[in-house]
């Protein structure tokens, strides 16, 4: 298999730029996904790698070798498309043995390969049928079969399993996440899915309007966001995200505790924080910061504690085996915005909308971003 290596990659269509100076390297054998939404770049990139679309600066390296000026054919990868893109006049065997027909490969060696393909793909007893009597999980293994039976360096898959009905994708992404640790391929494969990310990926790399906003494992970029966006984009629920400034805790309290030790002050909130010490070291002079807390790490009850908060619950969503409760903290006067908290519960626990709940934070779990460039800070 192959590494892949990308420098200084920029992308344009006209005025838009679609790969903004990116630098990436993937591992031989990794699984990587590029995810993010719609129009970020992601599947220009994967075509970039694949010699479909031609960078306006920088280059791209598969096993150390400078690719930018190698036709598609010559790069020694395969490419899943989204749409399955079979020939609907020939069989399941033809279709996946039509890559080593085209280098005219000896009759004996395609049987095989097909062979062992269709055995690892388990679809051996569809061999004879045509695309218009398969599935759409069938398909997606057949066209899968076609990329396996050359042995290429690297698989490129664009959102394969995007016309896949929930059940069949769990399904697929497992068998996929299987077979390629069976191949020991090195993969990269392009979604907007957070789940398909999360679940499948050795790294991930989360893209926007074009940047690289992060790479890690699923943990890493889930538990650890760089950026406001990754914070947002990653979860589901998303994390909360509320505006917040840093101010003593004597202009919030008529009794503070330790009179002008500093606090966070959720904008438009009666809730306050504590910082600790190593906060407030990252935070340096900023006042105006973004606090977010997943929906996971909200802690709450019906019955008062030793700390915390008071607010009623503004709505109550039951998804069976969670409730997801928006906690009503207060309103933006200016512009009448809701401040809200979701909070991800046990499903017993499940109050009546206005009734008043009582909530802190698990303090080791709080994020701190700068407003002005949204990059983490503690």
């Amino acid at each position: 298999m192959a590494e892949i290596k990308l420098e200084r990659l920029t992308k344009r269509f006209g005025d838009v730029v679609a790969i903004n100076d990116m630098n990436l390297e993937i591992h031989d054998q990794e699984f990587v996904v590029f995810l993010g939404p719609s129009g970020c770049g992601k599947t220009t990139t994967l075509r970039a790698i694949a010699g479909l679309e031609h960078p306006d600066e920088g280059d791209i390296f598969i096993d150390g070798k400078r690719v930018n000026t190698l036709s598609p054919a010559d790069r020694d990868i395969a490419f899943v498309f989204q749409f399955y893109a079979l020939y609907p006049h020939l069989t399941v065997y033809d279709n996946i043995a039509f890559p080593l027909k085209a280098v005219k490969a000896p009759k004996s060696e395609i049987q095989e390969r097909v062979k062992v393909v269709a055995s690892i793909l388990q679809i051996q007893a569809m061999l004879d049928r045509k695309p218009s009597h398969l599935s759409g999980g069938e398909m997606q293994r057949v066209a899968l079969g076609r990329a396996m039976v050359r042995r290429p360096k690297a698989f490129l898959m664009d959102e394969p399993m995007s016309n896949l009905d929930a059940k069949l994708r769990v399904n697929m992404r497992t068998e996929l996440k299987r077979l390629q640790h069976k191949l020991g391929a090195t993969t990269i494969f392009v979604t907007h899915d957070q789940g398909e990310a999360l679940s499948m990926a050795d790294r991930i790399v989360i893209m926007h309007q074009g940047s690289l906003q992060q790479i890690g494992t699923p943990q890493e970029v889930y538990n650890q966001p760089q950026t406001v966006f990754v914070a947002q984009f990653m979860g589901s629920p998303a994390m909360n995200l509320i505006n917040g400034k840093v101010q003593s805790q004597a202009a919030l309290t008529p009794d503070p505790i330790k009179g002008e030790e500093p606090v966070l002050h959720l904008t438009h909130t009666d809730v306050w924080l504590k910082l600790s010490a190593a906060q407030l070291s990252r935070i340096g002079r900023l006042d105006e910061l973004i606090f977010g807390i997943r929906p996971e790490h909200m802690i709450v009850s019906k019955e008062p504690g030793e700390k915390g908060f008071k607010a009623p619950v503004h709505l109550v969503e039951a998804l069976g085996s969670v409730n997801i409760i928006d906690i009503f903290l207060g309103e933006n006067p200016e512009t009448g915005d809701l401040v809200l908290l979701r909070a991800r519960t046990h499903p017993a626990f499940r109050p009546d909308v206005g009734q008043p709940i009582w909530f802190d934070f698990d303090a080791k779990q709080v994020h701190l971003f700068d407003r002005d460039t949204e990059q983490v800070i503690a």
